[in-house]
């Protein structure tokens, strides 16, 4: 099984985006270093599709989030590492020293830099490597898996050729023999541990970042239980990138797999099933979410249909645009899969009775696919009349409170089946019909 989304799902969520405003990922990426960069972006790119593993990876974040751990390392020293690391040496340690002396030989001649440049990432290295060693020393001790990852780290670094390495004065001056004959040792001989701790390093910078920003908004993380549960609970469950977002509460299982949302133009209902999308896709990656309590079986894919629109390259009208998107989640959910789907007000490009026919049509066509969690949103109210037979469909709204002539929006979800139609009333307070006859 793997988690997959499509990219108009990622679009319509705004997940992705290292220079978006707004994204989901901008919100997250605070990370320090290139390598805690490419980390973040592969864990936005995959989230995980298996209970234990999201469980596990959000303890993780929790136990960076309550330690307020700083990140130990210098951002350039980690750099001037990675450079050093993948400028490559000889093959053999005579090589090796035979290049080295003649970088040197080359930097007392002309401005050649790189030998200066090599005594400065063996330098860099001796530095991380001890940041690296002294940040385990010091880390509180926890349970699970990482935590056997900490212990091999311990171990790595009490290598007695890297403890050697550790102890050498590096404000002193290195001799040739010494500066090649680590460069080759670095770069061939323990060449995979040292990835091993710039790939810790990266994971510290994620783990440490994740976790601050959890602190900083009061994020939590919610519990995982494998797909066959069939289910979402959230309580207070809010948009993360929206200051000050109202939260509200959801609960689909088999019995009750379909939210049927009704409300005014405006009243909030994209917003909640973007809410609902981000939680759930944060909630695989086993990130921090923004809710009082969440708890979710595992799905094998995310599909959305928010912010359809027309496509001129393909001659789709926005109705044609509409129809091909319901017909593409049609067949991802007849392949047996275990989505979660939203469906925000179906086939608006079209006329109301095809689109109150429609809505219907779907609806209760996709409701008999009980092991998918279903959210679907209309303006058209007497669409919900119709399915109140169905026991599985559930039916919420997002209320419209009028102050005098002009609507207040709560965001607060309420159960059953709105009543409001001010479409005509905002016509009215914004004057279109006195504009018009002037």
């Amino acid at each position: 099984m793997s988690f997959s989304i499509d990219t108009q799902t990622l679009e319509e969520l705004h997940l992705l985006g290292k220079f978006r405003q707004g994204s989901v990922y901008s919100l997250f990426n605070h990370v320090r270093t290139r390598g805690g960069e490419q980390l973040l972006d592969s864990m936005f790119r995959t989230p995980l599709d298996n209970a234990a593993a999201i469980n596990e990876r959000s303890s993780i974040f929790r136990f960076f989030q309550q330690t307020e751990l700083a990140f130990p390392f210098d951002v350039q020293e980690i750099s001037s590492m990675r450079e050093y690391l993948d400028a490559g040496a000889g093959n053999s340690p005579l090589l090796t020293l035979a290049g080295t002396v003649w970088k040197k030989w080359l930097s007392g001649l002309t401005r050649d830099e790189r030998f200066k440049k090599n005594v400065q990432g063996l330098q860099a290295v001796i530095g991380a490597l001890n940041k690296c060693y002294a940040f385990l020393e010091t880390l509180p001790s926890m349970t699970g898996p990482f935590a056997i990852r900490i212990e091999i780290m311990k171990s790595l670094l009490s290598d007695r050729r890297l403890e050697k390495l550790r102890n050498i004065d590096i404000y002193a001056a290195l001799s040739v023999k010494t500066l090649a004959y680590y460069d080759h040792l670095l770069k061939n001989k323990v060449h995979e541990e040292m990835e091993t701790i710039l790939s810790f390093v990266a994971e510290l910078d994620v783990y440490i970042t994740v976790g601050e920003v959890a602190r900083s908004k009061g994020f939590t993380y919610a519990r995982a239980w494998p797909a066959e549960k069939n289910m979402l609970s959230a309580t207070c469950l809010c948009h993360p990138c929206i200051k000050g977002a109202v939260g509200n509460s959801i609960f689909l299982h088999t019995d009750r797999n379909v939210l049927f949302l009704t409300g005014a133009n405006m009243a909030g209902k994209s917003t909640w099933m973007k809410t609902v999308g981000i939680g759930m896709y944060l909630a695989h990656m086993g990130f921090p979410i923004a809710a009082t309590d969440m708890e979710f079986s595992v799905r094998e894919g995310l599909y959305s249909s928010i912010n359809v629109t027309d496509d001129i390259n393909l001659g789709y009208s926005h109705f044609y645009a509409e129809v091909m998107r319901v017909k593409q989640a049609a067949v991802a959910t007849s392949t047996g899969k275990r989505l979660l789907l939203m469906f925000d007000e179906l086939f608006k490009g079209t006329n109301v009775k095809d689109a109150y026919d429609g809505t219907l049509a779907v609806t209760e066509a996709f409701s008999e696919y009980r092991d998918c969690l279903f959210i679907v949103s209309t303006h058209i109210i007497e669409v919900g009349e119709a399915l109140k037979g169905h026991s599985n469909i559930q039916f919420a709204y997002m209320p419209t409170v009028m102050e005098g002539p002009f609507p207040r929006y709560t965001y607060k979800l309420q159960e059953g089946i709105t009543e409001d139609r001010q479409g005509m009333m905002i016509i009215r307070n914004e004057r279109i019909l006195e504009l018009i006859g002037e």
